[in-house]
């Protein structure tokens, strides 16, 4: 399973969401690979799901065929938690 951590430019807050994502993953024993990438790399790159702010969500959702999940508080494993628990609530594998 892959899931992108997406920003801007794919270096600060990406990689703080993609560390975030990891935690919460490993705690819940799910294996998956997590990329920080920015937002024109993550619309040409394969992945079953996408985690970005709300502002670059709307953007992404049009581009990228995989669900995307807009975040607000990037090192709030609460709320990247229900992010992913909604991943594998609407099917993802």
């Amino acid at each position: 399973m892959k899931f992108l951590a997406v920003c801007g430019f794919g270096v600060g807050s990406s990689m703080v969401l993609k560390m975030s994502i990891e935690k919460v993953c490993q705690e819940r024993g799910i294996d998956c690979e997590v990329e920080n990438t920015d937002v024109s790399s993550a619309k040409g790159t394969d992945a079953d799901a996408v985690f970005t702010s709300e502002e670059l969500g709307q953007e992404l959702e049009n581009n990228v065929k995989c669900p995307v999940y807009p975040i607000k508080r990037y090192m709030d494993k609460a709320e990247v938690g229900q992010a992913i628990d909604k991943f594998f609530e609407n099917g993802g594998n």
